[in-house]
């Protein structure tokens, strides 16, 4: 692609991605913008949170959109799951960056122990076998705009060792 977006929640594995994805694209002339969601759940610590994720961008010289959105009203309102809300502001937001900065591909941070994570869940609801096939490393968004996921084969465990090194 010629631009990337990732999904930055200041997190670990993001923020791995993060230094991965800003040496990687600035290696392939890529250009890397991110994007951080301030689901305000957590209070004063979705505000460091979001602090944290726009200072880590621009010392890396990533552009890094934010959105706060009150998403336990948004999920009153909707009367739909925080958690289902949450993720359709996130995606909403992402789409609307991508078509405005004409962004090609957006990168989530998903890694080995999100997928297990995902198929036991999935196990349990009783998923037939399309289920089973865990979390796709790349899906369509529409519009040609795709999802991948650069670090799914990687453990948590892994994860954070390798943090250390940033």
């Amino acid at each position: 692609p010629k631009s990337l977006l990732l999904a930055y929640s200041g997190g670990a594995d993001s923020s791995f991605l993060l230094h991965l994805l800003a040496s990687w694209c600035k290696s392939n002339a890529v250009k890397l913008f991110a994007a951080h969601v301030n689901h305000s759940i957590r209070g004063d610590e979705a505000l460091r949170d979001r602090d944290f994720c726009v200072e880590s961008a621009r010392t890396l010289g990533v552009e890094c959109f934010v959105l706060d959105d009150d998403v336990p009203a948004l999920a009153r309102e909707s009367k739909k799951g925080v958690e289902e809300t949450a993720r359709e502001v996130r995606y909403e937001f992402f789409r609307e960056i991508m078509e405005e900065e004409d962004i090609e591909a957006l990168a989530t941070a998903h890694n080995a122990d999100d997928n297990l994570e995902t198929l036991v869940f999935r196990l349990t609801r009783g998923s037939g076998a399309r289920g089973l096939i865990g979390i796709p490393e790349k899906r369509a968004l529409g519009g040609g705009k795709v999802a991948i996921r650069p670090i799914l084969s990687i453990k948590k465990e892994e994860l954070l060792d390798m943090c250390s090194q940033f």
